[in-house]
């Protein structure tokens, strides 16, 4: 395929072209202008990393290192060449290296990563709040590691055995970066190769469903669930997201405002709700969460309660509470139950004698 100007009376070809024949170097230019725009080739991404490679062997590097909203890690590999060589494997080989990273391990990773970009900013701080988290939540973290492939082409031999990875669940994709000349200026055709754009959405629901059996990484992951009394009415063996959202929902209803609720999370007190004005349904808050992300992965619904039934409506607006809950979870509901004693609420671990 070629990409033409649109001229008055014709259709003008643009010129491809190679990065070696425009003197564009892999990783001086090509690397370091996508890590400080990598939503070119990976949307909802945060750079923790580049020429990452703590191994034995430090001639393996990772170009580029991320993590997505869904606190997956990201191997991204560049390549200039118009074969994309062997990437596919060294970006396997990566993957596997770093699959058991934990949270406090990339925070370090990032703060080394920022330091060298010479940004000041807090590693721990700015990965939380990219992933809405009040504290880290090693349960949710690096569940599954991605692999994004760029390069200018792919050889038959890289495309089979991706679209084959793919089939097993292993979420690796390639974008194809080809670069044009019009005039002095080089331009460059970014599009995703694999998977086709219009069958994502379908490949991504079947390796949702088959990574259902996969929740529970080690013994050592809290997945404690609770019961919770609110005054008579009982409910068992609850997740605790789901044990924040019950605290949550009688607070509200007994009248205490929302922003009262979040004064209890300070952390995330300006981003534990999203707010919108009017009272919307399902579909029309759906819609207005997309906006905010309209390239993520996966749907912004997917981190708030927001069925029909679990938003609240006050004061001529829609409140939604985020899903995104981890460790901290029984501390903050003791915390609301201390305070609003008038609710008559107590938790304990499903499973004990409380009630």
């Amino acid at each position: 395929m070629a990409i033409y100007e649109l001229a008055e009376n014709e259709l003008i070809k643009i010129r491809s072209t190679t990065f070696s024949e425009q003197g564009i170097r892999e990783r001086q230019d090509l690397q370091r202008l996508l890590r400080a725009q990598i939503e070119v080739i990976a949307p909802n991404t945060l750079v923790v990393g580049e020429e990452f490679g703590d191994w034995a062997d430090s001639r393996r590097r990772i170009d580029l290192l991320g993590i997505d909203k869904d606190a997956n890690l990201v191997v991204i590999e560049l390549k200039r060449s118009e074969d994309g060589g062997h990437m596919e494997l060294q970006a396997i080989r990566y993957a596997a290296m770093i699959a058991n990273l934990t949270f406090s391990k990339v925070v370090d990773i990032y703060e080394g990563y920022l330091k060298s970009i010479g940004t000041e900013a807090n590693a721990e701080e700015n990965l939380l709040e990219f992933l809405e988290l009040e504290e880290p939540d090693e349960e949710s973290f690096g569940n599954d590691v991605r692999i994004i492939l760029a390069a200018a082409e792919f050889s038959k031999e890289v495309t089979s055995a991706v679209l084959w990875l793919n089939e097993k669940s292993v979420d690796i994709r390639c974008i194809r970066i080809r670069p044009y000349q019009d005039g002095n200026k080089t331009l460059l055709d970014v599009q995703t190769v694999i998977p086709l754009p219009e069958t994502e959405q379908y490949q991504v629901q079947l390796n949702e469903k088959k990574q259902e059996v996969k929740k529970v990484r080690s013994s050592n992951i809290d997945t404690t669930r609770f019961d919770l009394a609110i005054g008579q009415e009982v409910h068992r063996n609850l997740p605790k997201r789901h044990l924040m959202y019950r605290t949550v929902k009688a607070a509200i209803e007994s009248g205490i405002a929302p922003e009262a609720v979040a004064e209890f999370v300070p952390g995330r007190k300006n981003r534990m709700f999203k707010i919108f004005d009017g009272e919307l349904d399902e579909t029309a808050l759906s819609i207005e969460l997309c906006k905010d992300d309209p390239h993520a992965e996966r749907p912004r619904t997917k981190r708030y309660f927001c069925k029909e039934g679990e938003m609240f409506f006050i004061d001529g607006k829609t409140y939604v509470l985020s899903n995104q809950w981890g460790r901290g979870v029984p501390k903050v509901v003791q915390s609301m139950i201390d305070a609003f004693p008038a609710l008559k609420m107590k938790f304990s671990p499903t499973d004990t004698e409380s009630f």
